[in-house]
């Protein structure tokens, strides 16, 4: 609770005229006295009560692609004892705060807002909880308070149309290497037979040699994984270039999803979405990336973690101008990703360190970028 400038001079005056008032045998001002008091008293059981409103929020959509529109309609009805109200209110939508008209709002009356929400910037956008201040009717005190729930607007970056993706080499379990799109079968190994299988999976050579049925297990070997890395790191980007890798990650991502393949997006500082039907997972987290410290060791750390885990057969590394010395070693992972694309985004003219079997693109902004990888052709 907050006691306006007026209250405190009504607090003071209370006791400055009830105590003459007293003393002297002033009945006049010991009445005026009390009456300075009491309505101070008044006030803060008023302003002291928690008014009864449902406030209701819908963002349509809560899921845009910068620049798009996006809207809040907020709805708050009276369900206080009291006949009306008079409140000032105000919703939050991320760093602004917008106004909400609430004045004598009645019992049962509902009142509607809409507003914009400001989708000019990639980014994850808080809207709400609805601020309600309440005032007594002569203004000797305030309670700020907040009502409903608060909601989430995610400002997907932009992804560029690119023609096609890489799609990988896949070496199989039996020998075999291939360059394909949709993946393929390939024996892994033999087990035992259970009532069930299918009789034309039974390995009769085998089976005759140890004198038991044994069937053949296979596995999906060769289905072409897009492994895209977004380097957040803070010393490598400015934040214009940071918001054009994002949007090149997009891109990419948008490409392989629309082509069937598996993806996976990793940012260097840890955080990974995986899957192939999914768009809004991975356009969520290039929302919520933003840049972080640098890590003991500088990129090494991530290329690490590449190389160990080998998440896929395709590598899609994505860094700012200040990552092109950083090329070099993530060439050497060429032996656990078959294809390694390195794209430097920020600085058309970066030179980055020469890296032999991995192909590298520099461009200003991610629109440069989807024309240099179309330009690339054939993968």
């Amino acid at each position: 609770m907050r006691v306006t400038a007026r209250g405190w001079a009504l607090l003071a005056a209370g006791p400055a005229l009830l105590v003459p008032g007293f003393l002297y045998g002033y009945p006049e001002l010991a009445v005026l006295g009390a009456v300075a008091l009491a309505a101070f008293v008044v006030a803060v059981a008023i302003v002291s009560l928690r008014a009864r409103l449902d406030v209701q929020r819908i963002l349509d959509p809560d899921r845009v692609t910068r620049g798009e529109p996006s809207t809040v309609y907020l709805s708050i009805r009276n369900d206080n004892k009291f006949r009306n109200m008079t409140v000032v209110a105000s919703d939050r939508c991320g760093e602004t705060t917008v106004p909400v008209p609430l004045l004598k709002l009645r019992r049962g009356t509902q009142t509607r807002t809409v507003y914009p929400v400001p989708t000019s910037r990639r980014g994850v956008i808080e809207v709400g909880p609805l601020r309600i201040t309440r005032t007594d009717p002569l203004g000797l005190a305030t309670v700020p308070r907040s009502y409903g729930e608060s909601g989430r607007v995610w400002v997907h970056p932009v992804a560029h149309p690119i023609r096609a993706v890489p799609a990988g080499i896949a070496r199989s379990l039996d020998g075999r290497t291939d360059q394909i799109p949709h993946g393929h079968v390939s024996f892994e190994t033999l087990r035992e037979y259970v009532v069930g299988d299918d009789l034309r999976r039974v390995h009769w050579r085998t089976s005759a040699r140890i004198g038991e049925l044994m069937v053949k297990e296979h596995t999906d070997t060769s289905l072409p994984v897009m492994v895209v890395v977004l380097d957040d790191r803070s010393s490598v980007h400015t934040e214009q270039s940071f918001e054009e890798a994002c949007e090149a990650a997009a891109s990419v991502v948008i490409a392989s999803l629309t082509d069937g393949l598996y993806v996976r997006l990793r940012l260097s500082s840890g955080k990974e979405v995986s899957g192939k039907d999914s768009r809004n997972a991975f356009l969520d987290l290039l929302s919520e990336a933003s840049l972080q410290p640098d890590q003991p060791g500088g990129v090494q750390p991530t290329v690490d973690g590449l190389r160990i885990g080998r998440l896929g057969d395709t590598l899609i590394y994505l860094t700012g101008p200040g990552g092109a010395e950083d090329i070099r070693q993530v060439a050497t992972l060429k032996g656990a990703y078959p294809v390694i694309v390195a794209g430097v985004l920020g600085d058309a003219d970066a030179q980055p360190t020469a890296a032999p079997g991995l192909l590298v693109l520099s461009a200003a902004d991610a629109g440069e970028f989807a024309a240099a990888w179309d330009g690339v052709g054939t993968w």
